[in-house]
């Protein structure tokens, strides 16, 4: 089996790849820094369910449409098919709309949602041909509702889950071919980090408290749970977060309430220059004494 992962260079595409290796399938291990994709592939080696042709490390910039076809190209030449392309690669974003320059909607536009479209198109003449494949996008629970300082962010993670959605009826007729959006809350990562911010040369450079977040390795854990039984869309995220999008979805008086008062908190400390989650951390989830 072959397993195409984007934005493998840290974070949950980092972590897909080590849980992937140790069930010894062949892996493509994409993302724009080749110093860390080469990084990942030795960690995968060393778990002893891989040799070293058995990992691709293939370089690849969303944003750069035109080499989507070469780089596919490429996987097909190596391995001869694939079987499962996880969409992982994108930014996050933590500003105003307001103070948002439009080349950062742009920017998470290109990268997050067309970015993974034109991957998409490119290896789905492939699946089509072989009548099996899973197309697995890992999108976010801001696909599903919405948040202060993401606007950007969560439009490209909407716009993922209408066509992803729009896709998988498109394919009926082809029974073998699956799609699946995974929809993660809060994990332990470098999202926030790397996160756009007013401008697109600028970036939030801390990730804040990481103690209330998901454990990355838990949440890939349930992520490849999904796509071996292959679900049309899953929620991961821990007790309260989670209750959140069945809020929006059943309940949304409740749910545009209870936004606004986090929300409004959340604002205020992004504000003060403080951690912008810590409000959701401190009213949702107390840590036990």
């Amino acid at each position: 089996m072959v397993v195409w992962v984007t934005g493998a260079s840290s974070g949950i595409g980092e972590e897909l790849a080590y849980q992937l290796s140790k069930l010894g399938v062949s892996l493509v291990l994409s993302a724009r820094r080749v110093d860390e994709l080469e990084r990942v592939k030795r960690r995968c080696l060393e778990n002893g369910n891989l040799k070293g042709k058995d990992v691709l490390v293939l370089p690849l910039d969303l944003m750069d449409r035109s080499s989507h076809e070469g780089a596919t190209k490429a996987v097909l030449q190596e391995f001869g098919r694939i079987d499962i392309l996880i969409n992982n690669g994108g930014r996050s974003q933590r500003s105003l709309c307001v103070d948002t320059s439009m080349d950062v909607y742009k920017e998470l536009m290109e990268l997050n949602f067309l970015g993974t479209v034109s991957l998409t198109k490119c290896v789905l003449p492939h699946m089509i041909e072989r009548k099996q494949g899973k197309i697995v996008t890992v999108n976010s629970l801001m696909g599903i509702i919405s948040a202060p300082l993401g606007s950007g962010y969560s439009a490209s993670k909407h716009a993922l889950q209408g066509f992803f959605n729009g896709l998988r009826t498109e394919l009926d007729t082809y029974p073998g071919i699956t799609v699946s959006n995974i929809c993660p809350g809060p994990v332990q990562s470098d999202i926030v980090k790397n996160s756009l911010t007013e401008e697109v040369t600028k970036t939030v450079g801390s990730n804040g408290d990481q103690s209330q977040k998901m454990a990355t390795s838990r949440c890939v854990r349930l992520m490849l749970i999904s796509i071996a039984n292959d679900l049309k869309e899953v929620w991961i995220a821990d007790q309260p977060f989670l209750s959140m999008p069945y809020l929006w979805q059943y309940m949304p008086t409740w749910a545009w309430w209870i936004t606004g008062k986090l929300g409004k908190k959340r604002i205020e400390n992004f504000k003060s220059g403080l951690d912008a989650d810590a409000s959701y951390f401190k009213i949702w989830k107390k840590k036990p004494d």
